[in-house]
């Protein structure tokens, strides 16, 4: 599955559009590199965006096309030392 759309179905970024652009930005990577939208994501990846002065690290669990919003949360873990990890 292509990183925006993995992003935008499992919540870390709202809209598909937003995700894009973070990936032009050079905000996303992919086990520790620098992502372009269009790079194919799979379980076992670890993505990490940078939100200004935060960073957050999830791992991928499982990928797939449409989940619900409750569920969405099941497609990746926080990972220790994330700003998102606190919560």
């Amino acid at each position: 599955m292509r990183l925006d759309k993995y992003l935008k179905v499992s919540r870390l970024i709202k809209r598909r559009t937003v995700a894009n652009e973070a990936c032009d930005a050079g905000r996303v990577s992919v086990n520790g590199k620098v992502a372009k939208a269009s790079q194919d994501v799979k379980a076992g990846d670890v993505v990490s965006i940078r939100f200004g002065d935060k960073c957050v690290e999830a791992e991928i669990l499982s990928v797939a096309d449409t989940v619900r919003k409750e569920e969405a949360r099941e497609m990746y873990r926080y990972l220790p030392g994330s700003a998102k990890d606190e919560t």
